[in-house]
């Protein structure tokens, strides 16, 4: 079975119709997962894990299908479920990533930044300049960062969401592109694990000489040595650390989400810490904003521009990435995202050779 780009309009029918009726049930099924969806941040937080955030989109999708086809739901599962399983496979395997034992990488990145900013570390610099004290209050530089981060989190679903209700076929090529990117940076993941900026704060290059994954100095506290990887700050402002830390989490209290900073903290504990290289966050964002480039109007295509900048200064800023990490995610999405592309339009050649009477409304059809 097939579903095309869109579906045939139809004429609005009378709510005493059945066809009007179910729509009335969409309607107040719709109001109703609002208010589900506001009380449950209100009271737990924003979901940070992927299937919470993957369970709400579903069942929104699942409400804008009553009153509509009834095969839409069957289609609802048979194409989210393979994504989301899929998605599951990687996170188990990316929490052994860290127990192939190959050595860390603590030092090329730092040289990279300091290559392409003139001696300069990026994150180290952010911070010296903009960090204040720790939750004295939120300034409007933390909220773009901290929401800019998280915006990671809810994107890739969101946009799987809105292809599905959109085009089933762009569900489909959405979402090959995003688990491709998430396995490719897997592998770098696990072949070249890399330390991100928090994580070289207090370190010095004696620390981890052996290229440790889990170096003592990574949570030290305190005024880190003169000769760490890092330096030492040249300048601080009014009651802020001296040293480089993990900031991403620091907005979510000031934001009135400490649950969600519960659940980013617990995260942080499980998660693995010598993910650096390249930047799923990042990646993620470039490679949102360029499957989107020919989707949207040029009005948009700006944002589409400043996302990804933003996107950088937030994990720089708050000690997450360096920006090599970033341009090694950017670089990641672009081949993926190209190499999708390809393979697309081979695959519409060669279903053109067998099938010279299709048209270009079938050739974006999904078939399962």
């Amino acid at each position: 079975m097939s579903e095309t780009e869109t579906e045939p309009r139809t004429e609005a029918a009378p709510p005493t119709t059945g066809v009007g009726r179910l729509r009335v049930v969409r309607r107040l099924a719709f109001v109703a997962y609002l208010g589900a969806l506001a009380f449950t941040f209100g009271t737990q937080g924003a979901p940070l894990d992927r299937e919470g955030v993957v369970l709400w989109v579903v069942l929104g999708l699942a409400v804008a299908s009553i009153g509509r086809r009834p095969i839409r739901i069957l289609w609802l599962v048979l194409d989210f479920l393979p994504f989301v399983l899929v998605l599951v496979f990687y996170d188990y395997l990316r929490g052994l990533a860290d127990t192939v034992g190959m050595p860390t990488w603590w030092r090329p990145q730092i040289e990279v930044d300091r290559f392409l900013f003139f001696g300069h570390v990026p994150t180290v610099w952010l911070q010296e300049h903009l960090k204040h004290q720790r939750y004295s209050g939120v300034r409007w530089y933390d909220l773009i960062a901290c929401l800019s981060y998280y915006s990671f989190f809810f994107l890739p679903y969101l946009t799987a969401g809105v292809m599905w209700l959109r085009s089933r076929a762009d569900f489909y090529r959405w979402a090959v592109r995003f688990v491709a990117l998430s396995f490719s940076c897997f592998l770098l993941f696990m072949l070249i694990p890399t330390a991100p900026p928090w994580a070289a704060g207090h370190c010095t290059a004696a620390d981890v000489a052996d290229h440790p994954s889990s170096a003592p100095c990574m949570y030290a506290i305190g005024v880190p040595p003169a000769d760490g990887l890092l330096g030492r700050f040249t300048t601080v402002q009014a009651g802020a650390n001296p040293w480089v830390e993990r900031i991403a989490g620091d907005g979510l209290q000031q934001l009135h989400l400490g649950v969600a900073h519960e659940l980013w903290t617990k995260g942080f504990s499980t998660a693995d810490p010598v993910a650096a290289v390249p930047s799923l966050h990042l990646g993620g964002t470039v490679l949102f904003c360029l499957f989107l480039w020919r989707r949207t109007s040029t009005t948009w295509r700006p944002l589409l521009v400043l996302y990804p900048l933003v996107m950088m200064f937030s994990l720089a800023y708050t000690g997450e990435h360096y920006v090599a990490d970033g341009i090694a995610g950017a670089l990641a999405a672009w081949l993926v995202h190209t190499a999708a592309n390809r393979l697309e339009r081979w695959r519409e050649r060669r279903r053109v050779r067998t099938d010279p009477a299709a048209t270009p409304a079938e050739s974006a059809s999904v078939s399962i």
